[in-house]
């Protein structure tokens, strides 16, 4: 049986100033209406969002919104059973979907004054905060990748991204860095 430990390291690259893999997590993603909502927020020990495309933390849990009867759950790498276990004796009477995606994702950070700068040359929104606040999250695409984005600084950026385009979004956004800092085209 192959070892899963090994699969939820952060991806190795070389990481710009502005960029960094975040810490292995726990991650479920729950479909269910509002009573499978209701139902998970004591289980998973933080509320969830009923506004689109917004996010809840509480401690070093989070659930973002990412549609109407969607939202992706985020805790502790070392809490991911007890979640788990928790969410599915909650919902066990409910109608709904509960996947650990733990092992497929992982977390990059951009963090920084050029952040948004350095995000918009390969993703199509609006990241002014103005246009996306902290706290607002959604799917999107980033160069060729499709990400989940959560602003959670005012300038910093959380992307969740699959395991296998973590290298090719690193490399992505450091040759974006590369051409802020040199004043090239971007």
């Amino acid at each position: 049986m192959p070892d899963l430990r090994a699969a939820r390291l952060p991806p190795r690259f070389d990481a710009t100033r502005a960029l960094e893999a975040l810490p292995a997590a726990a991650r479920y993603v729950l479909r269910g209406g509002d009573p499978v909502r209701a139902a998970a927020e004591p289980a998973a020990g933080v509320g969830f969002s009923a506004q689109p495309c917004r996010a809840v933390t509480r401690g070093e849990r989070a659930t973002l919104w990412l549609g109407p009867d969607e939202w992706l759950i985020l805790a502790p790498e070392s809490s991911a059973c007890e979640l788990g276990a928790a969410l599915r004796a909650a919902l066990a009477p409910l109608a709904h979907s509960l996947v650990e995606v733990s092992h497929r994702q992982t977390a990059l950070e951009v963090h920084g004054g050029e952040a948004a700068k350095l995000l918009a040359a390969g993703c199509p929104l609006d990241l002014d905060a103005g246009a996306f606040p902290v706290g607002m999250c959604t799917r999107t695409m980033l160069g060729k990748a499709e990400v989940v984005l959560w602003r959670t600084g005012a300038q910093v950026f959380r992307i969740e991204v699959w395991r296998s385009f973590a290298v090719y979004l690193s490399e992505f956004l450091a040759e974006a860095a590369r051409g802020i800092n040199s004043g090239g085209c971007s």
